[in-house]
């Protein structure tokens, strides 16, 4: 399955810097982006599939887990994973520990889809919601029907988007009961609090709505009470400018993410998951470099030379990776000792068992 490419990996040394973000020590700067792999339970447990696969990558200086709803109504796709019950977040646990166990760091990633989602994924019953009743274009798989269209939502009076606020704030809480070193706002991709920072997806009139400032309000107040539950310096969050990704669309990206940094620079978080911009116009690094005073990691095509001259050049302090680590669960050794890289299947990126998700054999395999 995997073919060894040929290049000899040379001058990645800055990678293997150790460093602290915010309250968390990484052993070295290689980031395991987050990555919907669909492999949870129907019910959205975290299983033993799920241990395995992240505890054989825990040589990264730190883990993303990947997007995992606050609660059920922010499901977005087939066997995706939550942490809203008890019993999820102690299945969580168990992946934690045996990150913990190797010497590993792990935060999870909390991802309200909003609009993205589909009735036939969903619990019977539960509604789709959004900032405005606006339906996205495109489709998703589900398991009971395949593709269908996203949902045509209904949109969430002010005191349900206070109600969805105090719902980060409990899966804050919940990731560190699970034993999570800490939490990341999934702020991109066309889910929720990108629906509220967008001109194209919030037609609000309250204080949700309307202007910049009150456009940021959602993903910011998330930032502040999850910041209050577990402290700052173990919450960060992820953007993308330029992205329209799920339909969505603004009238100035640029100037709604320099908002929403500087936000999150106020409150103190620790960091930023920064992907490069789609567009040309904007230097993403650079947008977050000028309004924000904490950490970021960068993403979004990097080779391990290309991460380690964006490190040695201050342009970030870590870089994450997302498709090396889906093929490479030993990505960590091969970069420092030199070995070529595997490539992954993207037949099996997101199909049920452990088919291209725990075969992947280490080099030395």
């Amino acid at each position: 399955m995997q073919t060894a490419q040929q290049e000899t990996l040379v001058g990645t040394e800055p990678l293997f810097a150790p460093v602290k973000i915010g309250a968390i020590e990484l052993a070295n700067r290689i980031v395991m982006a987050p990555m919907t792999r669909n492999r949870a339970d129907a019910d959205g447990m975290p299983n033993d599939l799920m241990v395995e696969h992240y505890a054989a990558r825990a040589e990264a200086g730190l883990i993303v887990a990947e997007g995992t709803w606050p609660s059920v109504t922010g499901q977005a796709y087939c066997r995706q994973p939550g942490i809203e019950t008890p019993e999820q977040v102690a299945a969580w646990r168990k992946v934690t520990d045996a990150v913990h166990a190797k010497g590993g760091k792990i935060v999870l990633q909390v991802m309200h889809a909003g609009r993205i989602g589909s009735r036939k994924i969903k619990p019977q019953g539960v509604e789709t919601v959004a900032p405005s009743a606006l339906q996205a274009s495109g489709e998703v798989y589900t398991d009971a029907a395949g593709m269908q269209p996203y949902d045509s939502p209904r949109a969430l009076t002010t005191e349900e988007v206070e109600a969805v606020i105090a719902e980060h704030r409990q899966a804050a809480v919940n990731a560190i009961e699970a034993g999570f070193d800490g939490v990341e706002l999934h702020c991109t991709s066309g889910y929720l609090p990108m629906q509220f920072l967008c001109t194209g997806t919030n037609q609000r009139t309250d204080r949700f709505g309307g202007s910049l400032e009150n456009r940021v309000r959602f993903a910011s107040e998330c930032l502040q009470v999850m910041s209050d539950a577990i402290g700052a310096d173990r919450v960060g969050f992820r953007i993308n400018p330029g992205n329209t990704y799920n339909d969505t669309s603004d009238e100035d990206s640029a100037a709604s993410h320099a908002a929403l940094l500087r936000e999150a620079s106020r409150i103190g978080v620790a960091f930023v998951h920064i992907m490069r911009a789609p567009v040309a116009e904007i230097d993403a690094f650079a947008l977050a470099r000028e309004h924000f005073k904490g950490s970021l990691i960068l993403n979004d095509s990097f080779q391990p030379e290309t991460a380690a001259a964006a490190i040695q050049d201050g342009q970030g302090e870590a870089v994450s990776f997302a498709r090396h680590f889906i093929a490479n669960p030993d990505l960590v050794s091969r970069i420092r000792k030199g070995l070529g890289l595997a490539r992954f299947d993207r037949k099996t990126i997101y199909t049920p068992g452990p088919a291209g998700y725990t075969d992947y054999p280490k080099a030395a395999e």
